[in-house]
């Protein structure tokens, strides 16, 4: 059975370039992460986490427990002094600030807020220049809590999104609500749905495609088919493509108007005379005959990624 640390290989007859790209991005998960993410609370606990892509990668747990205040009493200050000092350590550790081009920092009430205190003048004491030269990638915001759920507040926050425009996440984010307004603003020149968007490429109309992942995970053959050719194809008439995972807050958005979605570069508006429901009588019939017919890409050996 596969277990995690143990070597395999996988094998198949053709390898999409769609999925050899995914296969080296998910055994290198931490190597396109460009954001860094702190949720904490005064409760004492925190996660410092890793956000790429496709998923947000849980780097450290902190939990130290914290006492009420008490007149009289330090314990309160020595535990978050604790608390703090462990957040710190464990940003040292695990952010490499030559990649990561922004880190978040969120909490309810004022913890942030003290906490970026603590790190300036500790930074400054120990001559820690990581955090001394990367002090205008923290960027502080407002989460409920410190559990790592807490993130996708963060990331729907629209004024903090502005903040990392050169971010992948920030960029997928971004497409995506440029495509709810113009579902607003011009219908005609935002379409989802595959026969639709299908119908958009053939015009060589799309300038920017969101897929989610879920689609080139479906149990038909077909059905993956048919989304890897649709990629391929806007790609190659200068489309930029989008894949958005549904483990995060954008591709689940995504995932409830069909999963697939286009901006056009012009309008089209003869696209409303066709009826998108046949889409799904396309999926239904898929075939589950042999679908590898095309010149392909060698099996790939994972034992060395693994």
């Amino acid at each position: 059975s596969v277990e995690i640390g143990r070597q395999f290989s996988l094998e198949k007859p053709c390898w999409d370039q769609i999925f050899l790209d995914r296969v080296d991005e998910s055994c290198h998960p931490e190597r396109d992460a460009d954001i860094a993410a702190v949720v904490m609370a005064a409760n004492g606990l925190a996660h410092v986490c890793l956000v790429t892509t496709h998923l947000t990668i849980n780097k450290q747990r902190i939990d130290v427990t914290i006492p009420k205040k008490r007149s009289g009493s330090s314990a309160q200050s020595k535990s978050t002094t604790k608390f703090f000092e462990q957040v710190y350590q464990a940003i040292l550790r695990h952010v490499d600030f030559s990649k990561i081009k922004c880190v978040l920092i969120g909490s309810p009430g004022f913890v942030k807020d003290d906490f970026y205190k603590f790190l300036q003048t500790e930074a400054t004491r120990r001559s820690d220049r990581p955090f001394i030269e990367n002090k205008n990638k923290f960027v502080l915001c407002k989460a409920s809590s410190g559990h790592k759920h807490a993130l996708e507040e963060v990331f729907a926050d629209q004024n903090i999104m502005s903040r990392l425009t050169e971010t992948k996440v920030a960029k997928e984010v971004g497409a995506l609500h440029r495509f709810m307004r113009m579902m607003d603003t011009d219908p005609h020149q935002a379409q989802y749905g595959y026969l639709l968007v299908q119908k958009a490429d053939e015009q060589m109309a799309i300038d920017t495609l969101l897929v989610t992942d879920e689609l080139f995970r479906s149990t038909q053959v077909e059905t993956r088919k048919k989304y890897v050719k649709l990629v391929e194809s806007v790609r190659e008439h200068g489309g930029a493509v989008y894949l958005l995972s549904t483990m995060h807050v954008s591709g689940v958005q995504l995932q409830q108007v069909s999963g697939v979605a286009a901006i056009l570069r012009f309008p089209l508006p003869e696209l409303a005379d066709f009826d998108d429901e046949e889409e799904d009588t396309d999926d239904d019939s898929d075939s589950s005959e042999d679908p590898f017919v095309n010149s392909c890409e060698p099996a790939v050996d994972l034992n060395d990624e693994f």
